[in-house]
């Protein structure tokens, strides 16, 4: 073996021992350093029931104190600070806030508690971790609550001083000139920063300088290079005149007449269109002059008979459809014509379907006299106004009731003469019954099927003999069948004292025969005996005479133009005494 490999295999030998004694030499550092620790942590372990010496909760030393002593000194300076203030600011404002205006609630037992872990532990590294918090030191952040409510209503109030909102640039117009006006970034509070701030300093034992409140910056959504091309816009629309065209109509719209119309962008807008209260006054107007509601196709009276006014489409504004054709003008430097977007609005009720409907002359037709107090006047008129104008099918019944609906003072009618229970009195709708008679004998002259009426309770001497028809809503009512094949339109026609009631159709030629009996008594005087102390006995007076109940009837026999018997009816009418 050469002198070289010996070497090596020397070296090699060597090496296991260097290592063995860096080993021994760190296992020996190791022990002195657990030593040294063991003996420092004996020395500064103190007692267990002690909060460790430099350990504070909430800014005040606590260190030294048991428990029980922390806990009592930390609310006992706590309750002396609930009604003084902390001073908050934020740039030049001031507020003021105690702990009790939030409902602050710090738990001073999990401080302690918190507190203790900091130098707690066994033995030797208790006395590690008391070491430590005495060179170091440290300051326990003690739980604390607050109301919610109290929380967020103050931060509103804070928020309406402090707050300042950016502004966007915006579009505006200097008389007919469009400008931009640059925006500025704002300043608002960070409210859930700012939430923690107040309560976590509510909560500390500290009274010392004003508190900062943290704010944070509230930028722009909108810069003026962003209403470049909308301000280009707007110069195109008050460029020059738009005009407005609806068929052969057309108006002319002034650059001083767009502007109010304009909805320039603003509040974080990049594009014009057309809004505001100018514009809504505006094509309010436009409406007011193309609207038009259609005419269903009627009939006049006149002395010659009765002629056919004919129907007449309505036309109704598109407001979204023209307010488009309006801002798409005002952007066309070229094109400055917008027409109106209108649509047609059909009748109900056509001239051919109202010539259909075979409404050619009088069906039949009655007059009554008709006076009283001017409620009774009142009532009548109104009462007929309701009728006018009611179109009965063929084969369709009339319905008094129906048609008028109930009769009240909210629909106008007054208190006027009535008959109640067989008695003259007053009530509301007095003297409708003027009109349903009046209907009655019309429809009885005109040859119809009558299919329900009620004479009065008490004979009326200026009604036709037998021929009166009573109602009350809802269970007296007159009714009547067009029994012909035929539509019918009733007509009222209200004089000063005079009712006149015309049923038209086509006329159908009907021939009317009438044989009304007599007037004759049915029975005795009604007595009513009314017991007076002021009569001697066996002394009676009348103090009021009556009339005997009486009885009439009234037979209509009702041929056809051929001589054919269509109705044989017959109407027994009583009257109380």
């Amino acid at each position: 073996m050469s002198a070289e490999s010996h070497a090596i295999r020397v070296r090699r030998r060597r090496k296991p021992a260097a290592r063995q004694l860096v080993l021994r030499w760190t296992l020996l550092v190791a022990l002195l350093l657990t030593v040294l620790g063991g003996v420092l942590g004996l020395a500064f372990a103190g007692s267990s029931n002690q909060i460790a010496t430099g350990v504070k909760i909430g800014g005040v030393d606590v260190g030294g104190l048991t428990a029980e002593q922390a806990r009592t000194l930390l609310e006992q300076r706590s309750a002396k600070l609930e009604h003084v203030p902390v001073v908050f600011v934020s740039g030049s404002h001031r507020f003021e806030i105690t702990p009790a205006r939030l409902g602050v609630k710090v738990d001073w037992s999990a401080a302690v508690a918190a507190a203790e872990d900091r130098g707690g532990g066994f033995g030797p590294l208790r006395g590690l971790r008391r070491l430590e918090m005495r060179l170091f030191g440290a300051d326990v952040a003690p739980p604390v609550k607050a109301w919610d409510t109290a929380v967020d209503y103050e931060l509103t109030l804070i928020g309406r001083e402090v707050n300042r909102p950016h502004r966007d640039a915006a579009v505006k117009l200097r008389g007919l000139k469009a400008v931009v006006v640059a925006g500025q970034d704002g300043r608002v509070l960070d409210r859930e920063a700012v939430a923690d701030v107040l309560v976590s300093t509510l909560g500390s034992l500290e009274r010392g300088a004003a508190v900062t409140l943290p704010v944070k910056t509230d930028p722009q959504t909108v810069v003026s290079d962003d209403l470049t091309e909308a301000a280009d816009q707007v110069r195109t629309a008050l460029s020059a005149p738009v005009r407005l065209t609806l068929g052969p109509t057309k108006w002319r719209l002034a650059r001083w007449k767009i502007a109010p119309l304009l909805d320039l962008p603003d509040k974080g807008a990049t594009t014009l269109g057309l809004g505001g209260p100018g514009e809504r006054r505006w094509i309010s107007r436009v409406a007011g002059a193309v609207d038009r509601e259609p005419f269903d196709a009627t009939w006049s009276v006149t002395n010659g008979g009765i002629t056919i006014l004919p129907a007449r489409d309505g036309i109704l504004l598109e407001r979204a459809e023209t307010e488009m054709a309006v801002l798409a003008a005002l952007l066309s430097p070229t094109d400055r014509v917008a027409k109106i977007s209108a649509t047609t609005l059909a009748p109900s009720r056509t001239t051919e379907q109202a010539r259909s409907m075979g409404i050619s002359g009088v069906v039949g037709s009655y007059e009554t006299i008709y006076g009283g107090d001017a409620n009774r006047i009142n009532n009548v008129q109104l009462v007929a106004h309701l009728i006018d104008g009611t179109l009965i099918g063929p084969g369709d019944t009339f319905s008094f009731n129906d048609t008028t609906g109930e009769r009240t003072a909210e629909k106008g009618f007054k208190e006027a003469p009535v008959i109640i229970n067989g008695e003259l009195g007053t009530g509301v709708a007095g003297g409708v019954c003027q009109v349903s008679t009046t209907v009655f004998n019309a429809a009885f002259e005109g040859g119809l099927a009558i299919t329900e009426r009620t004479n009065h309770a008490l004979y009326i001497s200026h009604y036709p003999l037998g021929r009166d028809a009573t109602v009350n809503y809802p269970d007296i009512d007159l009714e009547f069948v067009n029994d012909t094949s035929h539509w019918l339109l009733l007509r009222t026609f209200v004089g000063s004292s005079s009712l006149v009631v015309n049923l038209y159709g086509t006329p159908v030629d009907r021939r009317v025969e009438t044989e009304t009996a007599p007037l004759t008594v049915s029975g005795p005087v009604p007595i009513q005996r009314v017991d007076d102390p002021n009569l001697l006995q066996g002394q009676s007076v009348v103090e009021e005479s009556g009339l005997p109940p009486q009885q009439t009837s009234v037979q209509r026999l009702v041929y056809s133009a051929t001589g054919t018997l269509l109705h044989d009816d017959t109407w027994t009418s009583y009257y109380q005494g």
